[in-house]
């Protein structure tokens, strides 16, 4: 319904690049790329990259109120205008040299008594069917259906249709309709329904909306609302239909007719109209009055009515096409998505793309995917064999835990071999922890259990616990002339140099097994370093010179190692002189802090104790060599505090694992998200205080959480054994008992319940021994157990005295020795038809047959459900799925 000064838009069914303007009269548009149409007179831009071209107009029908075009290709451009009086008139903006058209143009409908035509619409199927919607009149019917091919009948014309028609060839003038509808009342708004396009209308009728019949008119559904204007049908959800009431839009399940399914949030404003998108399912767009703003209603997700509870979730949100100009229409193109032409009351026009929201998805497997319109596009990380870039956290967490990451616990330093190795921070944490855990299994043995616990709460502890310190003065190694460096030893300072790895556990205290293993990996300047800190300078220059000769080695060592041999400690030397001024230009940190110690005044080590490129374990060291009790602990508070805030992992020797490491590990989690690191080291030797810190507690969570995500659901569960044998406060309660079928009691808690017979679950097909007895009836009321589909033996009765399952088939099944129960005589059953057996029996059926073992019973076991076709991830047993296949 338009007004002489809204103008009204309507886009060619056939032809996607036409559209026609209504008001006074009919402009017919052609809209085209710029380059293709900026060059013709008259072009109006459109958009950057698209202008419309004025190819025909009609002002021959005046007093227009709505109009219609033609469904089908032929007649071209033929559209159906009805005005003021009630009248339909068929006219045409194209120059069609086809006869039928030539017919049609010009031909007029006109009913019994002059009202204003409120809608039209054409039947989509019969093309012949218009449908004309008039105001009300008390002798007339509101809704006629004309067939535009009828003939005039040879009756005779009254006087006051031919002056009204202005035509004086009343064979262009029909007069009775093929259908008359709708009695005594008004039509607003009407539209073909698709599902039956030759017999059903749906009419908005003064406060009902009616589907009437064709095949029995004097029929019809309706129901009471005030939401009749502007019925439209969703193109893709044929049952649904919007229509609106000045500021509200009711929504409509033809399945459902007595009410509304959901209205829309109410506009301030009254509606002018509202449209389907017709290339994008179930999105709504509604414009009102003196409006710039075109809402859209994203209904995809909505779901139709179950019950009158039902609360669908639409997504709201408006589009400005024209800045701040007001809107007076809009049409969706019909074949490019989310595309509109809108116009503005002086038929300024806009070509405008709605754009889509973009959803997105981040897999587990750290593959990122987005949806916008109907394009999915997917960025999966890429494997680079050089390395160039670094690998997401996830994707290293993922690697880490296929290798088994976290779970030596013998040798915990190659955890971090089973990190990669790479990692230097990961490599200095469990080294920590493996001399952590040794120098503990050291005190055992000694039955020193009183310092366990100090050992696990990290140099910073240890340090503040010290005590009897003594200061010594040595000399030279290999030679007699004295140092004025003075050395700190005590218990406690020993114990932090084996938590460093400089010395091992036991009353000797020597370095040079730490320096060959330091040669070993090739690491010849941090072991030079290691050992002129422990004053052994001729070792050090040896080490020199033995990286400089070796493979792959630096013969600049040979120089420095020449350098060193010239030491002198005499405060105005030449060769000090030197050291202090060109010590800095040295690249190697190792031995740049070598000539600075030996530079360096006696108790002032800063140049030392500060490079931060030296690791901070053998800083650690060396402050516990050189420092005394005074400087000592506010040195280690002070590194301690860089670390936390840093997050670096090479402080847990400093905080161990205390709430001040909780603190460092939470710093590192939050700048690398590394959730599995976090959790496998705070489940090392914490205290059940630490353990049950809540971010720990998240940490642990989360990870689990990713194993289920990346469906490592037997990893998962290595984690929490792990957990459960490190943290025995974590172990889960038996949350599934095999109940008897008669009395309905747990089989395993009657069997707990009786400690006086001796009976355990074990009895019950757990143990799998011939040797002892077995009890095959519930223990509560008696009765017979189950018996196997396969072997005909009751439940409770061992696998391994029956035929066809031996050892080998054991092993594919279970391939660890380690078992908490032998899975083979387990009891599993089908949820669908309640038949089973031994376990070991229904997975050597299931893997040749699909049908339930029973002769009588035909129910597919294995096709109930579809987790059974999920394989884990990590693929530790290959047949192991068939625990989702339905038996149980």
């Amino acid at each position: 319904m338009m007004g002489s000064s809204k103008p009204d838009i309507l886009w060619s069914p056939h032809h996607a690049d036409r559209y026609v303007i209504c008001d006074s009269e009919l402009s017919l548009y052609r809209i085209g790329a710029v380059r293709t149409s900026e060059a013709k007179a008259g072009a109006l831009l459109l958009s950057e990259e698209t202008a419309a071209t004025l190819l025909a107009i009609n002002s021959d029908t005046p007093y227009m109120k709505c109009v219609a075009w033609y469904p089908k290709h032929e007649p071209e451009c033929l559209l159906a205008v009805g005005q003021a009086n009630g009248r339909v008139v068929l006219t045409s903006l194209g120059q069609s040299h086809n006869s039928k058209c030539k017919e049609l143009v010009g031909k007029e409908f006109v009913p019994k008594h002059a009202r204003q035509c409120n809608t039209l619409a054409w039947n989509p199927v019969d093309s012949n069917w218009l449908a004309a919607g008039l105001d009300k009149h008390r002798a007339d019917f509101s809704v006629l259906i004309w067939d535009i091919s009828s003939k005039y009948s040879p009756e005779a014309v009254p006087a006051e249709k031919l002056r009204l028609s202005g035509d004086a060839d009343s064979g262009m003038v029909v007069t009775k309709p093929l259908y008359e509808l709708g009695q005594n009342d008004a039509c607003l708004s009407l539209c073909w329904l698709p599902r039956d396009h030759q017999k059903l209308l749906l009419a908005g009728m003064h406060r009902n909306l009616a589907i009437f019949d064709l095949r029995n008119t004097s029929q019809k559904t309706f129901v009471n609302t005030k939401a009749i204007q502007g019925v439209t049908v969703d193109p893709y959800f044929q049952d649904r239909v919007a229509s609106f009431f000045e500021g509200q839009v009711a929504i409509w399940d033809l399945r459902r007719f007595e009410k509304p399914v959901f209205t829309l949030t109410e506009q301030p404003k009254p509606l002018t109209k509202v449209a389907w998108c017709p290339t994008r399912m179930g999105l709504l767009a509604t414009l009102t009055r003196d409006s710039s703003v075109i809402r859209l209603y994203d209904m995809q997700h909505a779901p139709t009515p179950i019950g009158d509870e039902t609360e669908p979730t639409i997504i709201e949100r408006g589009v400005q096409p024209c800045s701040e100009n007001v809107i007076s229409s809009f049409a969706w193109h019909p074949s490019t998505q989310n595309r509109m032409v809108v116009v503005s009351p002086n038929r300024a026009m806009s070509d405008f793309t709605v754009f889509e929201r973009i959803s997105l998805a981040w897999s587990s497997t750290t593959s990122l995917m987005w949806a916008c319109g109907r394009h999915l596009y997917e960025c999966a990380e890429e494997s680079t064999g050089g390395g160039a870039a670094e690998k997401d956290i996830a994707t290293k967490m993922r690697e880490r835990a296929q290798s088994r990451y976290g779970h030596d616990t013998v040798q915990l330093w190659r955890n971090h071999l089973l990190a990669g190795g790479t990692d230097p921070q990961l490599r200095s944490l469990w080294y920590t922890l493996h001399f952590m855990q040794q120098y503990t299994e050291d005190l055992e043995q000694r039955q020193q259990g009183s310092k366990q616990s100090l050992i696990y709460s990290g140099i910073k502890n240890i340090i503040k616990s010290s005590s009897g310190t003594t200061e010594s003065r040595r000399c030279w190694k290999g030679s007699d002339r004295p140092t004025d460096v003075a050395q700190y030893h005590s218990e406690e300072r020993s114990l932090a140099l084996q938590l460093c790895g400089w010395i091992s556990c036991g009353p000797d205290v020597d370095v040079e097994p730490f320096l060959k293993s330091l040669e070993q990996e090739g690491e010849w300047e941090r072991a030079a370093s290691v050992a002129l800190f422990n004053l052994d300078i001729r070792r050090a220059i040896q080490i020199l010179n033995k990286g400089a000769s070796a493979e792959k080695g630096d013969l600049n060592l040979n120089v420095v190692a020449m350098a060193l041999s010239g030491y002198t400690d005499e405060k105005t030397s030449l060769w000090r002189e030197m050291c202090s001024s060109l010590r800095l230009q040295l690249k190697k940190p190792y031995l740049c802090v070598m000539f600075a110690f030996l530079t360096s005044e006696p108790g002032s080590y800063d140049a030392v104790l500060y490079e931060s490129r030296v690791a901070v374990r053998d800083r650690v060291a060396f402050a516990c060599m050189f420092l005394n009790d005074n400087q000592l602990p506010r040195y280690i508070d002070k590194l301690t505090n860089e670390m936390k805030e840093a997050g670096n992992l090479e402080g847990i020797l400093l905080t161990g694992l205390t709430k001040d490491g909780v603190d460092l590990m939470e710093s590192y989690v939050d700048r690398t998200g590394d959730v599995q690191t976090a959790s496998f080291c705070m489940l090392r030797g914490s205290t059940p205080e630490v353990v049950k810190d809540p971010r720990v507690q998240c940490w642990i969570e989360n990870y689990r959480n990713l194993l289920d995500a990346w469906r490592f659901w037997h990893k998962r569960a290595e984690f929490d054994i792990h957990r459960s044998k490190l943290d025995p406060s974590s172990k889960p309660l038996a949350q599934v008992f095999v109940s008897c079928n008669f009395c309905g009691k747990s089989i395993s808690f009657s069997c707990s319940a009786m400690p006086h017979q001796g009976r355990g679950f074990s009895q019950y097909g757990v143990s799998g021994s011939p040797t002892k007895s077995k009890v095959t009836s519930c223990p509560g009321c008696r009765k017979p157990l189950p018996r196997c589909a396969l072997c005909l033996m009751n439940m409770g009765t061992p696998v391994s005295t029956c035929t066809g399952t031996g050892k080998s088939d054991e092993k594919v099944d279970l391939p660890r020795d380690k078992k908490l129960a032998q899975f083979n005589n387990w009891f599993t059953w089908c949820h669908n038809c309640r038949h089973g057996g031994h376990a070991g029996h229904m997975l050597s059926w299931f893997r040749d047959h699909s049908e339930c073992p029973v002769s009588a019973c035909t129910c597919r076991c294995m096709q109930l459900d579809t987790t059974g076709n999920l394989q884990p991830s990590d693929n530790v047993l290959q047949d192991s799925a068939m625990d989702g296949r339905g038996m149980k």
